[in-house]
């Protein structure tokens, strides 16, 4: 779903006394007219991983995005970029609940339409965040679960849905594409049943990326069609492997592979060398691809408008490396509390240290009676959480345990939620502990502590969230 001021042809087809550096495991990868469904949660990472980020679109129906975690982009074009956002696109983004709501079955949808008088508008979505990358020597993984537009035939001409990611010096330049980097997790066009993966880079025309093309690949949907059931489209960055590679998966298939080599110097640093990337979402119509790929002008007077992209979950994940990718919330911004808060992203803490984590990334450690660590801005919406989970260790000895509370606002406030902890196996043996806590809406500052009655060490954290 490139930025480029051109058409594309149709693509081929701690602890206080114990080390603080932890061992890296591994791990390997592996509607109209319909009834659909999505999953209950953001699947919990494998073995070795880390949930870097995540949005389950949980949210009423009818009811737009989470603003602390997308901007939804209106119009034809950025300010100052290039016109129909750069691939010939005719339909205009809008940030209406028509074209861009959730469902109110776990899903968002984003729905082209088309007026009376012939003219679209859809919606484009993209995350806040702009700082996905692997860490140091590690893999990143992009992974959403997503139906297509149930439609096919005559009625999808046109019809564009994608997945996709940009590198963050795109913002505010919006000329210095494909440079910066542009992975295409999920594209399809026109109904067909088939996913490409592309990737964009170096210079257009022409460059290592055979740019306005891009390196790409495509398949069918594993089973079930990309338009009749929702499937996985997973896009992993793997920095550990010499030379590197970019990976492309489709509910666990791999069908298409770019390395290092590949792009070559300087494309392959230009690409990787920056802050890292944005997530996007839009239903497109018209433009470059499907034209291509049709041989002819589309949409055309057959195409039927109203059929949603449904998207059950989007996530990032992380695994190994010798460094954190930058926290999920940096200091400052709104946190949505039902989305995966990294307990090494706090504003302020107290007798916590931060140290290597086994399922990748940081955690934070150290963790005994008093100690606190607290996070700014987290917006819990209009309807409250029924519960929070925390990903915990410990070590702890025999008979030590402790309490892992939430309170707000203040460290001695009285704890609205709390869960009891003592031996899971090791400082570095995670579970995923569930604790009640009592009502609360709107923004608050919340507060993590850990209270016991023996002076030790008995808990470290990974993350935590909030559940409706």
């Amino acid at each position: 779903m490139e930025a480029a001021p051109a058409a594309r042809a149709a693509l081929p087809v701690r602890r206080r006394t114990r080390l603080a550096v932890a061992l890296l495991a591994a791990a390997t990868t592996a509607l109209a007219g319909v009834t659909v469904t999505a999953h209950a949660a953001v699947p919990p990472p494998p073995s070795g991983w880390s949930l870097v980020w995540s949005d389950d679109f949980t949210g009423a129906a009818g009811t737009l995005p989470s603003s602390a975690n997308w901007i939804i982009d209106t119009g034809t074009s950025y300010p100052g970029g290039p016109p129909n956002w750069g691939t010939g696109e005719i339909q205009t983004y809008t940030n209406s609940t028509a074209n861009v709501s959730h469902d109110g079955a776990g899903n968002l949808r984003i729905t082209p339409l088309r007026d009376g008088a012939g003219r679209w508008t859809s919606a484009r979505i993209e995350t806040v965040r702009s700082n996905f990358k692997p860490p140091s020597g590690g893999v990143l993984a992009i992974e959403g679960r997503i139906q297509m537009p149930n439609v096919t035939g005559a009625q999808a001409l046109g019809y564009w849905p994608a997945f996709w990611a940009l590198g963050s010096p795109y913002r505010g330049n919006y000329q210095n594409w494909p440079g910066i980097g542009e992975f295409d997790v999920m594209e399809n066009v026109n109904g067909l049943n088939s996913v490409w993966g592309v990737l964009h880079c170096g210079v257009a025309p022409g460059g290592p990326c055979n740019e306005f093309n891009g390196i790409g690949a495509s398949r069918a949907c594993p089973g079930s069609t990309c338009q009749s059931a929702f499937h996985t489209y997973r896009f992993e960055w793997d920095a550990a492997a010499s030379p590197q590679q970019l990976r492309w998966y489709v509910d666990g298939q791999l069908y298409h592979t770019v390395t290092q080599t590949q792009v070559g110097e300087p494309y392959w640093t230009q690409m990787t060398g920056h802050a890292g990337y944005f997530l996007l979402l839009n239903v497109a119509m018209g433009g470059g691809f499907p034209n291509g790929v049709a041989g002819f002008t589309t949409p055309t007077a057959s195409t039927v408008p109203g059929h949603p992209m449904l998207v059950d979950y989007v996530a990032v994940y992380s695994r190994g490396g010798g460094t954190t990718p930058p926290p999920t919330d940096p200091p400052g911004s709104v946190r949505d509390a039902y989305a995966t808060i990294q307990a090494e992203s706090f504003n302020a803490q107290n007798g916590v240290i931060v140290e290597a984590c086994s399922e990748g990334g940081q955690n934070i450690g150290a963790l005994r009676n008093g100690d606190w660590v607290r996070f700014d801005n987290v917006d819990f919406g209009t309807t409250p959480p029924r519960d929070f989970v925390a990903r915990v260790a410990s070590g702890a000895g025999a008979g030590v345990s402790g309490l892992v509370e939430v309170r707000l606002d203040s460290p001695t406030s009285a704890p609205i939620g709390s869960f009891a902890i003592a031996n899971t196996g090791g400082w570095q043996s995670w579970r995923s502990v569930p604790g009640n806590v009592s009502g609360v809406t709107g923004r608050r500052t919340v507060y993590l502590t850990f209270s016991s009655g023996q002076p030790n060490d008995f808990v470290n954290v990974n993350w935590f969230t909030f559940r409706r």
